[in-house]
This record gives C-alpha cells, sequence and structure tokens, in this order.
C-alpha cells in the first residue's frame, strides 16, 4: 500500500464563525495549530463535527486555503468532502487533493434513502473516475447521521477494485463489531469515529482515531496511542479510562455546540460559542457547568490561543 497512514489522534476540527457567520479564520488557524501542539497526527476540516453541510463549497476551499497559507501542513490534512451529487463531491475532493492534502473523506450520496448497494458502488466509481489516478480517498460512515451506510460488503470491493483510491474509512457507526470486520479487509486503513474503541481498533492493526472530542482533549488522547506504542495494552489502559469517561461526559450535551463553548470560556473569545443554524449554540452558563464538571473529574484544563 501506498499510502501511509496518519497513525494517532485525528481532530474533526471544529470551524469557528464570527458574529457574522462568516469563517472566522484566524480562530481557525489558531486552534489547527493549537491542535498539533497538543499531538494530533492530523486533522479533519469539515467533518460532522465542522458543520461541514452548513459550510459552502467556496467557503470550505477558502477556509482550508487559509490553514495552508497559515502554515498548516496539507499532508496532515483530511478535509470532509462528501456531498449529495457527485458533481460537487468531485469539484471539492479535486480542489483538496490539488492543495496537497493527504485524502479527501467522502460520503455516500445521503438523500435518497434505500437505495442498493449496486447504486453506491457506481457512485464512487464514478466518483474514482472523475478524479483520475491521483485520488486518494477515506469512505466516511456515519449511518445515525447520514442515514445511508456504506456496508462491508461494499468498502471491501471497492477497495479491492481501486486499491490506490479507496485507501480507507472513518467508521463513526459506534458498532464495534462493524469496525472489527472492517479491520479484516487487507489493506484498508480504518480509524473508529471515537477514542472509546481505540486499544481494540489498535490491536487489530488500527493507525489510530477520528474523534470529535480531539478538539478539547487532545493531548490526552495522543498519549493513549504513544502509551500503547511504547507499552502495549497494559500500559495505555489507564489513560485510555480516563478518555472514555470524557467522551461520555461530554456526548450526554450536543457534542458540536458544548465543545464550543468549552472553546469560547477557555479562550476568552465568544465567537467560539457560535454555530450556524439549524444548530443552536449552548448558553454560557451550562458550558461552565460542564467546564466544572470536567475539572472535577477530570483534571481538566483548556489552555488555547485565541485569534
Amino acid at each position: 500500500m501506498s499510502f501511509e497512514p496518519l497513525r494517532g489522534v485525528i481532530a474533526p476540527i471544529l470551524t469557528p464563525f464570527n458574529d457574522d457567520m462568516s469563517v472566522a479564520t484566524d480562530l481557525y488557524l489558531a486552534h489547527a495549530e493549537w491542535l498539533f501542539e497538543q499531538g494530533c497526527a492530523g486533522i479533519a476540516p469539515f467533518g460532522t463535527t465542522g458543520e461541514a453541510l452548513s459550510v459552502g463549497i467556496d467557503e470550505r476551499i477558502d477556509a482550508i486555503q487559509s490553514l495552508i497559507d497559515g502554515g498548516i501542513d496539507p499532508a496532515r490534512m483530511i478535509p470532509g468532502t462528501g456531498l449529495s451529487n457527485l458533481a460537487d463531491t468531485a469539484r471539492l475532493s479535486r480542489a483538496c487533493l490539488d492543495r496537497g492534502c493527504a485524502a479527501a473523506m467522502t460520503l455516500p450520496p445521503f438523500y435518497y434513502k434505500s437505495v442498493s448497494e449496486e447504486g453506491l458502488y457506481r457512485y464512487f466509481q464514478q466518483l474514482v473516475d472523475a478524479l483520475g489516478a491521483d485520488a486518494r480517498i477515506f469512505l466516511y460512515h456515519i449511518p445515525p447521521i447520514a442515514v445511508v451506510g456504506i456496508p462491508r460488503s461494499l468498502v471491501a470491493r471497492l477497495h479491492a477494485e481501486f486499491p490506490e483510491q479507496i485507501v480507507g474509512i472513518k467508521d463513526s457507526s459506534g458498532d464495534w463489531d462493524n469496525t472489527r470486520a472492517l479491520l479484516d479487509i487487507d489493506g484498508l486503513i480504518v480509524y473508529p469515529g471515537s477514542e472509546l474503541p481505540l486499544l481494540d481498533a489498535l490491536d487489530l492493526g488500527s493507525p489510530g482515531c477520528i474523534s470529535a472530542t480531539a478538539n478539547c482533549n487532545a493531548q490526552a488522547i495522543a498519549n493513549v496511542v504513544s502509551a500503547y506504542d511504547q507499552g502495549g495494552r497494559d500500559a495505555a489502559a489507564v489513560q485510555h479510562e480516563a478518555v472514555t469517561g470524557f467522551r461520555l461526559l461530554v456526548q450526554e450535551y450536543a457534542p458540536i455546540p458544548a465543545q464550543k463553548q468549552l472553546l469560547a470560556i477557555a479562550s476568552g473569545d465568544a465567537r467560539w460559542a457560535n454555530v450556524r443554524a439549524p444548530l443552536t449554540s449552548m448558553p454560557e452558563k451550562d458550558g461552565r457547568v460542564l467546564f466544572e464538571t470536567l475539572q472535577r473529574h477530570y483534571d481538566f484544563s483548556l489552555t488555547v490561543a485565541s485569534g
């Protein structure tokens, strides 16, 4: 396999917005820099956590370019590019690849439900054809949100037919049996969409995870992978128990507004609390309760740069 995976935690970076709801590129760059300082192996702009489907194609391209212009290595980025039609997905994916991004992370076409596996195959086949031989695609399986999923049998077929183009998958199903089955596909890079099964995934050859809570807890998750690499599963168990508890607590809230409010409190920049409709912001008082709860239970501190 010619594609070298990013080992460790990849953060699906939150997208900050100014008060007029334009992308706050100053905060975006500062947060990306902070995530790498905290030990992230990479970032995944415009995944679900990045409110991708609330951000336009040109806005996404411009925001990614602002990160590159600010010094972020595009080879450590796997942007989300999945839209509900082939033309837009291909256009956005091509723009990311042309800018040197490691790969594009692509949803299935998600508007029409109960579509056949053959129909999904044709979509991804046509996407590969549109992008060309240098395409590098991570499939994005998130049926709790998209409803339309990517069956394991289809993943195996696509990777077998396009091993240099369909290089991996992010599995955000929350179903460990599905993740484990994907890890059996020879040569496929599999990132679980959470740190919860991280140790089990590492045992089976996963390079790490793509986790929303890395936006606030990146260093702790990165330390799990480092401890595993240095001493095996037992050496990482205590750290993993802590990041699991952190994740379970945060996901009791609406995770995107909650983490944005945590960043607003930590940075002193209220813009971080902004979300685009149809999401609604977490009230500051609720964010402070969450912040204090995390401090009590996980010795949580969050020192982030403002824009």
